[in-house]
């Protein structure tokens, strides 16, 4: 008896859909989760950096987000990832065969409409990260070879995450990612056992627990569609900017790119909120999301409110003008010396040149 043969192709074999945990289920990550709501309203806020130790739920966040947005692909930049996966490629040999140039997509395209998530961001090579950031801030990536160039739409949300002990990320690129903040292990008894046993009941049983958030789910998952669509017609009022501005100043971060991220962040704020005008108010809920990586070393955060004006750079009391003495005026460039006369020496014959001649 012959058996027949069963042809499975390698595309038909698929991994089985892995279940995320439900956004509304997380516990004891309120900044987190309202970081990644903004940036999913705008990704043009340039993203979401999550610094912190191993276990404190960046990567479940991250999943939990895409799951959120309504056919919203989840794409994982692999640590060992070339530029080319990353941004794609050009296949100008078809140019030879039929006059056509082709566009090899990467990793960008498929993440597009989605979330991209890049663990241990701060390991990257360097071209990697600019491409990824350029990305996320323009919501276009451009793919160049041999002179040709051709451009794809890209918009997606960027979420990278990294552990401070790997090691830290270059500046120039810091101040890039639109927004970030820093997790801590949670201390309190009663806030890791409120963990546990949601961790615990998602293992045991995800559908069960997805059933029990599902109204919560849906809630916000029209609320970020929403706010999505609300965001053109809100405007900034000149006293936003000039507190935007003025929170900049007091930060002392360099560029204009927190004020910016800050006013885009707030806007996503308030259409997340239902609310047809952005304030102040706003600004100061999100202002630490967009200072806290661009904030000079060793510069405290200040509350909310607190940086509506400018700081003032306190005055030296005047003193009366005083004669500058002679020993205290520089002589040129001898200082206090008195320029010393140096006599010459006639040049000798060297290596066959004849002596110069007086």
């Amino acid at each position: 008896m012959n058996t027949p043969e069963l042809n499975i192709s390698a595309e038909a074999v698929e991994p089985a859909e892995r279940a995320a945990f439900p956004f509304t289920a997380l516990v004891g990550q309120p900044q987190l989760q309202r970081a990644l709501q903004l940036a999913a309203i705008d990704p043009g806020i340039g993203g979401v950096l999550i610094s912190g130790p191993r276990g404190t739920a960046k990567s479940t966040a991250a999943r939990a987000l895409a799951a959120l947005l309504p056919g919203a692909p989840f794409v994982t930049l692999p640590l060992a990832a070339s530029l080319e996966q990353l941004v794609g490629t050009l296949n100008v040999e078809d140019v030879l065969r039929d006059g056509r140039v082709r566009l090899a997509p990467g990793l960008l395209a498929r993440a597009h409409g989605g979330v991209l998530y890049v663990d241990e961001v701060n390991l990257l090579p360097d071209a990697l990260v600019d491409a990824l950031l350029d990305a996320a801030a323009s919501g276009v990536n451009t793919v160049e070879r041999d002179g040709i160039s051709r451009q794809h739409a890209a918009r997606f949300v960027l979420v990278g995450t990294m552990n401070p002990e790997e090691g830290e990320l270059r500046p120039q690129l810091l101040d890039r990612f639109g927004l970030s903040l820093v997790l801590a292990n949670p201390v309190d008894a009663a806030q890791r056992t409120a963990i546990l046993r949601a961790r615990l009941g998602f293992d045991e049983d995800p559908a069960a627990l997805a059933r029990q958030h599902a109204q919560e789910q849906a809630a916000l998952s029209a609320a970020l569609v929403a706010a999505r669509a609300a965001l053109p017609s809100l405007a900034w009022s000149d006293e936003v900017l000039n507190h935007a501005a003025a929170c900049a100043i007091a930060a002392g971060v360099d560029g204009m790119r927190a004020d910016l991220v800050m006013l885009r962040a707030a806007r996503a704020l308030a259409a997340l909120e239902g609310r047809g005008e952005v304030t102040p108010a706003d600004v100061d809920a999100v202002a630490e999301l967009a200072l806290a990586h661009r904030r000079p070393e060793g510069s405290a955060a200040q509350p909310p409110g607190a940086s509506g004006q400018a700081p003032q750079t306190p005055q030296a009391p005047e003193r009366p003008q005083e004669q500058p003495s002679a020993a205290s005026v520089p002589q040129g460039d001898w200082g206090a010396l008195p320029a010393q006369p140096e006599g010459t020496a006639k040049v000798q014959a060297i290596a066959g040149w004849p002596p110069k001649k007086a």
